[in-house]
């Protein structure tokens, strides 16, 4: 369904799989506490990373319903792994997808989620024909919350103390976008 050519690039950045060799800078990444903050797991011990690496050096591509594309967020200037975007096909029948980003926290405030997230978009609108793409985070992650707005993506849900978490009930947020509000905001 989705196989694109890699690598992804954008102003400033390559968008491509996962490779074995990532594992230094990936396992950096998960080991940061305020990384995981909001994730559902817990900070990552390096053979715990290099095993979620493994998994997802196979995202390369969205072949059925549920799969994941996982794609590396590179600095052409430097060739830093700054994190990850993530795609998910959510639903053949209602053409629904969910969209996700994770960032080394030296890397924030720079824009990067933002060019990248929009590349994910791109795809899910314009290559797969998606409806509509979703993004979801935990309430108090405000950061990502604005990241999602400034997409473009609306608020359409704030559901209450809905998933144990972490020992916690957590609320969670739900911002989606539909295939033509796409289309105008990119003159599509």
């Amino acid at each position: 369904m989705l196989h694109p050519t890699y690598p992804i690039t954008t102003d400033r950045l390559l968008l491509r799989p996962y490779v074995l060799d990532d594992l230094e800078d990936f396992y950096e990444t998960l080991r940061i506490p305020e990384v995981v903050r909001y994730l559902y797991w817990e900070i990552k011990n390096r053979d715990e990373a290099a095993t979620l690496l493994a998994r997802r050096t196979t995202c390369d591509a969205i072949r059925a319903v549920g799969d994941w594309l996982v794609l590396a967020v590179i600095l052409k200037e430097t060739g830093a792994l700054l994190g990850d975007v993530v795609l998910k096909w959510e639903s053949a029948e209602h053409r629904q997808g969910e969209i996700g980003f994770v960032l080394n926290p030296a890397y924030h405030g720079k824009g990067y989620a933002y060019e990248a997230s929009r590349v994910l978009l791109s795809l899910g609108f314009e290559e797969m024909k998606l409806h509509r793409i979703v993004g979801r985070c935990d309430a108090r992650n405000t950061a990502s919350a604005r990241l999602l707005e400034r997409l473009g993506m609306r608020r359409e849900a704030h559901l209450v103390q809905n998933e144990w978490v972490k020992g916690e009930w957590t609320d969670e947020l739900i911002y989606a976008m539909l295939d033509g509000e796409w289309a105008a905001a990119n003159g599509s």
